[in-house]
């Protein structure tokens, strides 16, 4: 895993520039996956091509809630959503740029720095929708990281090619699901196998 560079909105959806593109796919972390960053992460790649991956780990709360981390920004809060923001936590999205926020949510409405995944999915990563989800005017669904997961051009797929990662094809039930402890299980049960199996099995999905 490497430092990426974030892409800029372009306003549709990231270009395939692969065969086998792996955007909108989890990567489930392999039994042998011994990097402490990674051991036991569900990780949501939501840009890959010629040029490397990027992602997203969605399975390592934070200490810090939503509520918290916008309190933190100096946010109005509304007090209708306070409640239900302070038992939502940050999640850790990986050890690349740990200051920048990223906030999964439902396609349908752009900020002033969405990037759309495909229809359901979108990333933004601008101040203007966490105003918004204090306010109570945010997507309604959403996963607010800190930081995120980066790989090189050929990196992933030569990780992948190790055993590293188990690749799953993303479902947005299981993206936006707060069992942060069962997620593993869950992306690996798409594809009807266990995590006990996943030892011994090839990478590929």
């Amino acid at each position: 895993m490497t430092d990426k560079k974030i892409p800029q909105p372009q306003g549709g959806t990231l270009q395939e520039d692969t065969v086998n593109c792996l955007e909108h796919h989890f990567l489930v972390a392999m039994p042998q996956l011994n990097d402490p960053n990674f051991n036991g992460t569900v990780t949501y790649l939501w840009k890959h091509d010629s040029q490397g991956a990027i992602g997203i780990v969605i399975n390592q709360p934070a200490e810090l809630s939503i509520g918290r981390l916008l309190e933190e920004l100096d946010m109005d809060i509304s007090d209708h959503v306070l409640p239900q923001l302070d038992t939502q936590a940050v999640v850790d999205g990986g050890p690349v740029e740990r200051n920048k926020g990223f906030i999964i949510h439902d396609a349908g409405t752009e900020w002033e720095y969405t990037i759309p995944i495909n229809d359901e999915i979108s990333i933004t990563m601008s101040r203007d929708i966490l105003q918004a989800i204090a306010e109570g005017e945010g997507p309604q669904r959403h996963l607010v990281a800190l930081g995120c997961a980066g790989w090189d051009a050929d990196q992933l797929e030569q990780e992948i090619a190790d055993n590293a990662w188990l690749t799953v094809p993303a479902n947005s039930d299981l993206l936006f699901s707060r069992d942060f402890d069962g997620m593993a299980a869950a992306a690996a049960g798409i594809l009807g196998v266990s995590l006990s199996q996943l030892s011994s099995m090839a990478g590929h999905s």
